[in-house]
């Protein structure tokens, strides 16, 4: 094929199978070369189908191979890349889940997408040290309260009302229980790997105020209204632990 045409005529033409072929495109004889053109954009369409598979393997595995491909050619076939970078790309997948009504019967799958998302964020993020126990003892008690964290780059807090954290843990590990009911996940990475943790419902809640910027003190406030016998001290530690944190704070 002969390429003389605009670089974006020509993506455009290739992510849209209603578009003709662009001007300029032709086989040697000087004629629109539509077969060829249309392996072409198919290759990208596998590829991006790839792409979302990739992203997603604990989904695929739920729901077997050909009913996510299946799935996945559905959302490719209406959501193009807006960057170059592929790993943004399917970022609103859990989105795409929650309104397929072929998916309707596997309720947690939406959840199970949006963590396996958040997986992928934590493991591309930006390197930065988390908040070390030792810079949170460093902290005048009197003042701990009027202090807010700032969330680490890798960390995120997925809650759903399924056992999305045993679920993703059993595909990973073997002999992980999975046992109904809701689960609140943070998503870490405060050294080299990513570390998935099911995390206690109070501790989420008082996570989720924090890393919504929320001082200490009014996130422990807002925690103990809704669960009387939350001790925010051993879960401010707890979750310093894992890497919910950075190691900035900001003094309000």
């Amino acid at each position: 094929m002969s390429i003389v045409v605009g670089q974006e005529a020509f993506a455009a033409a290739v992510l849209d199978p209603t578009l003709p072929v662009p001007a300029g495109v032709v086989s040697y004889r000087g004629d629109a070369d539509e077969k060829r053109f249309a392996v072409y954009r198919n290759n990208v369409h596998v590829g991006l189908v790839g792409v979302v598979a990739a992203k997603y393997p604990v989904c695929a595995t739920l729901v077997g191979e050909e009913f996510f491909t299946a799935m996945a050619r559905l959302y490719v076939a209406s959501h193009k890349p807006t960057s170059p970078i592929m790993m943004h790309y399917a970022s609103d997948f859990a989105a795409f889940i929650e309104g397929f009504e072929g998916a309707r019967p596997v309720p947690y799958l939406a959840d199970v997408a949006r963590l396996e998302q958040a997986w992928s964020v934590a493991y591309n993020a930006r390197d930065e040290q988390p908040l070390s126990i030792g810079h949170l003892a460093s902290l005048a008690a009197e003042d701990l309260g009027s202090f807010g964290l700032a969330a680490h780059p890798a960390a995120a807090l997925v809650r759903s009302a399924y056992p999305i954290g045993s679920i993703w843990s059993a595909h990973h590990a073997a002999g992980v229980a999975v046992r109904p009911g809701a689960e609140s996940v943070l998503v870490s990475r405060p050294g080299a790997e990513v570390n998935v943790t099911v995390i206690p419902s109070a501790d989420a809640g008082f996570c989720g105020e924090l890393l919504s910027g929320a001082t200490i003190a009014a996130a422990a406030a807002h925690t103990l209204d809704q669960h009387p016998d939350f001790d925010f001290g051993r879960a401010l530690v707890g979750l310093s632990s894992i890497g919910a944190f950075s190691s900035s704070t900001r003094k309000d």
